[in-house]
């Protein structure tokens, strides 16, 4: 009985295998005619890192070698002019770094407002952020007497530490704030500027 079934078995396995063959190789057969009746695919290309050397920059754009070639014309067009004339090379040297350094804004009616006023706001948010966190500390100090539960009350004194701490912080703010202010004050005044200026 072993022997049968053993030899039923390798009969259907033979003839499933010949027919997932045949099939393959009917799938085959199709692909090598399909590929044949398609026009050729164009080359595809490759690019490396050699490649994108042999392009020219983008317009506009700065690469390090352009930067080198930029350096070495200054220089050798400096070096002409002090060979030629070194009092008109130093003077057109200056005149390069002034136009190097960016402009400071002027120092206006506009600039010493707006100096001040920015200064001023931060400390008014400032001075609103602490009494919020001294109203939140007063709070939760009301919470934590009226708990019983000691995890309720552990978790409050805790938020009311965090609070505290930051609390602490805003007031070193505040008090930075106000010396910035007197010093805004101080220096438009040794500088001269009207006192609407920072009103």
């Amino acid at each position: 009985m072993k022997f049968f079934s053993g030899l039923l078995a390798g009969v259907l396995l033979t003839t499933a295998v010949s027919v997932s063959a045949q099939s393959l190789g009917e799938l085959a057969k199709k692909e090598q005619e399909r590929r044949k009746a398609a026009p050729p695919a164009a080359a595809v290309k490759t690019y490396t890192n050699d490649d994108l050397k042999k392009l020219p920059p983008a317009p506009g754009s700065t690469t390090e070698k352009g930067d080198k070639d930029a350096k070495d014309a200054m220089k050798a067009a400096d070096s002409s002019d002090a060979a030629a004339d070194s009092k008109g090379a130093a003077a057109k040297g200056d005149a390069a770094k002034d136009t190097t350094k960016p402009a400071e804004p002027a120092k206006d009616e506009a600039y010493w407002h707006g100096r001040i006023t920015s200064a001023r706001e931060e400390l008014r948010r400032n001075e609103m952020f602490r009494d919020a966190l001294q109203a939140r500390i007063n709070g939760l100090t009301t919470d934590f007497t009226a708990r019983d539960d000691p995890y309720q009350r552990a978790q409050i004194a805790d938020d009311r530490q965090k609070a505290l701490a930051e609390l602490t912080r805003v007031n070193t703010e505040i008090t930075n704030g106000g010396k910035q202010i007197a010093a805004i004050e101080d220096e438009a005044r040794r500088a001269g500027v009207p006192p609407g200026w920072i009103r």
